[in-house]
């Protein structure tokens, strides 16, 4: 199969037989063997609003089509986070004391993101192009060095750990323990990342803590110590922001600014490692589109777009129903958990021609990677873009082959989707 290029185009390794159409999407297990693409497909077809029970949860609706994942999305007063935005279900005492920006909606949600909007925009982003560029650079250079290398501890772990050191303004030795504090806190599924498994062991005396996770503690630890070495002397940085007046002249609280701070440290590193990892595997895995990068570097925009789709590293986030709704059949009860799959509306034939292909040309790509335009649309959308072009065009530059020769385990998981390690061979 060639495009209207001549490129060749590669297929997913997708299969209708991937799973069994079937595939438990609560379990965490379930996704270590990839993601169940053909439970996906039937759901699209069959049953686009499926209602899943849950072993240990009260069950959700499933939404898995583009146009309605979209929409819901956008309705927040019908289906709002406020009472959370994973599976997990939290009584008032839990809902309110492990709150952050993810779990809050119009005018609230707005308040805290304005704090730190600035920050994350385009335009401001497009300013760290040269230090991104110049921090990638000495990374890779250090890796390829070593001819055979995991890509995520030497490239894909490392870069957006500098970069969200830089804009926290914390030093660089002290980024490491953030980000094994944020492993900890976002991998709480993954025995690799944590010693308190939150389906595997008690976590009971952690509840009113981020995640369920004792690494909510020492991240609380460390925010306070920061703001208040702020607070004596503020700095053009993320943790300065936090600590200015919002808009209603009030300064967030103690356990709001601990609870954005831990929010920063959990997601400003993983889903950006994930989507690189898994970039690069879907290049290697597709040579024909590896090498069509390499001849035409100003396909790199749409490529970009391409895995951010391919990869869709964040898999959901989950509403909850403010009243009865009605969605195609369905009644849907106030109170109901809803969960909008960003991975089976990123590969809804009814909005993308031929998904299971893997294709950098495709354009139009209004993709959901990042949620979609709206008040819960990713913060470092445009911090990710970036940091996945300039990484693919670096290391593209200083190579001529790369092959994958060895990959672990993905992340044990049924929120983010990705491979823990990536071994490489480079010449």
């Amino acid at each position: 199969m060639v495009d209207n290029t001549g490129t060749k185009l590669t297929r997913h390794p997708w299969t209708p037989d991937s799973d069994d159409g079937h595939a438990d999407l609560s379990s965490h297990d379930t996704w270590v063997a990839g993601t169940p693409y053909s439970t996906f497909q039937r759901m699209r077809d069959e049953d686009p609003v499926a209602w899943v029970d849950e072993v240990d949860g009260s069950g959700f609706w499933s939404v898995t089509r583009y146009d309605d994942v979209v929409d819901l999305n956008h309705r927040w007063n019908d289906f709002t986070s406020h009472l959370g935005i994973r599976l997990e279900e939290m009584d008032a005492e839990e809902t309110e004391a492990r709150r952050t920006l993810m779990e809050l909606d119009p005018p609230d949600h707005t308040r805290l993101r304005r704090l730190v909007n600035r920050g994350f925009t385009r335009m401001t982003v497009e300013s760290y192009e040269e230090p991104i560029r110049e921090l990638t650079s000495g990374i890779l250079d250090e890796a390829l060095a070593l001819g055979e290398f995991d890509f995520v501890t030497e490239v894909a772990r490392v870069l957006p750990m500098r970069m969200l050191g830089r804009l926290l303004g914390v030093p660089d030795d002290h980024a490491e323990q953030l980000v094994e504090w944020g492993d900890q806190l976002l991998s709480n599924s993954d025995p690799e990342y944590t010693d308190h498994v939150v389906d595997q062991v008690d976590t009971d005396e952690f509840r009113l803590i981020p995640f369920r996770s004792p690494a909510g503690m020492e991240v609380f630890r460390y925010a306070q110590k920061a703001a208040a070495e702020r607070r004596g002397c503020p700095h053009d940085d993320v943790i300065s922001r936090l600590l200015a007046t919002t808009t209603d002249g009030e300064p967030l609280s103690d356990l709001e600014f601990n609870n954005f701070f831990a929010l920063l440290v959990a997601a400003g590193n993983d889903t950006t490692r994930y989507s690189l990892t898994e970039g690069l595997r879907a290049l290697v895995d597709h040579p024909e589109q590896m090498q069509a990068l390499r001849d035409e570097p100003a396909l790199m925009e749409t490529a970009v777009e391409e895995i951010l789709r391919w990869t869709t590293v964040t898999t959901h986030f989950r509403r909850t129903a403010t009243s009865d709704q009605e969605l195609h059949g369905r009644t849907i009860r106030k109170g109901d958990k809803v969960v909008l799959w960003w991975v089976g509306a990123n590969y809804d034939e009814r909005k993308f021609k031929d998904p299971y292909r893997f294709d950098l040309h495709r354009d139009p790509n209004d993709h959901v990677a990042f949620g979609r335009n709206g008040p819960h649309l990713c913060l470092g959308a445009w911090l990710a873009r970036m940091e996945l072009r300039i990484t693919l065009q670096e290391l593209l530059a200083r190579t001529s082959d790369i092959e994958v020769i060895r990959a672990s385990d993905r992340l044990r998981s049924n929120l983010i989707s990705g491979t823990k390690h990536l071994a490489v061979r480079v010449a």
